[in-house]
């Protein structure tokens, strides 16, 4: 199967499918492990955490994030589309903000026009070489043009050929059951801390159909306070001692790396040689 026929056979089978944000590829392996179908990449995240820069636009596609497809042109889109596959991805999001964009639950976001954003879903659509490929497109109307207008869009993304539909920061939970009502796809819903979601559990994501609960930053936040803790620490005391219970151990890093078989490997190699 395709990556993205995984994701939408997840999709069928966990009802609303948790998707969970993990930073880098060794939080990836332990999100598996643990039993998530589904991760995510934030573009938020890449900027924080891999280049110490706020969420406004300063990545790009060589950080592998959409944000909204990195040019006006079709072309730029197309080609962010095909990148994105390209590197595995299962399903892309691209939004309608402007180019110089920011983060979706803070003031003073500017959209494109309803047209302008329908040509980016169409050139993503007819840009992607595998129909499993998902097209999701988030709309950030809300917060500056009120439901109706932002409800308007969402049918004439999915009318563009969105696969599923990602409403951001949204205030009330019957808001989502107006959009699943108004679109007829799958809903994602952004359950990020400090912003201007509630956090809304499972349950009530469900009964309001939502088909799919994000939790972008979940885990990378609660990195970020457990990181400057060991760093305050060992400044003032000068010892990490006292940090020890909070730290994963050698030996379960090496458990979720499978540490020990690649050893084995290099084990059987070398004996190999010397014989």
């Amino acid at each position: 199967m395709t990556p993205g026929s995984r994701f939408r056979q997840a999709l069928k089978e966990e009802k609303p499918l948790q998707v969970i944000g993990t930073i880098c590829a060794y939080h990836a392996l332990m999100a598996k492990r643990v039993g998530y179908r589904a991760i995510y990449l934030s573009g938020g995240g890449v900027a924080a955490g891999s280049l110490g820069v706020p969420d406004l636009g300063i990545s790009n596609l060589d950080d592998v994030d959409v944000d909204t497809g990195f040019g006006a042109s079709a072309f730029n889109v197309a080609r962010t589309t095909r990148a994105i596959a390209k590197a595995g991805a299962a399903a892309m999001h691209i939004e309608d903000q402007v180019g110089a964009k920011r983060c979706g639950h803070r003031p003073g976001k500017e959209l494109v026009s309803r047209e302008e954003m329908c040509d980016r879903i169409r050139a993503a659509v007819d840009a992607r070489a595998d129909s499993s490929f998902v097209i999701m497109a988030r709309t950030d109307a809300l917060a500056g043009e009120g439901l109706e207008s932002a409800l308007e869009r969402a049918k004439a993304y999915a009318d563009a050929g969105a696969d599923m539909l990602f409403p951001e920061a949204i205030t009330d939970l019957a808001m989502y059951r107006k959009f699943a009502d108004a679109v007829k796809v799958p809903i994602l819903a952004n359950i990020t801390e400090f912003g201007k979601t509630p956090l809304f559990s499972v349950a009530e994501l469900r009964s309001a159909d939502v088909a799919i609960v994000l939790y972008p930053l979940s885990a990378f936040r609660a990195m970020n306070k457990a990181a400057l803790a060991v760093y305050e620490t060992l400044r003032k005391t000068g010892a990490q001692k006292d940090m020890l219970a909070q730290m994963q151990t050698r030996d379960e890093l090496y458990e979720f790396l499978n540490y020990h078989s690649y050893e084995q490997k290099l084990d059987e190699l070398f004996s190999r040689n010397r014989s």
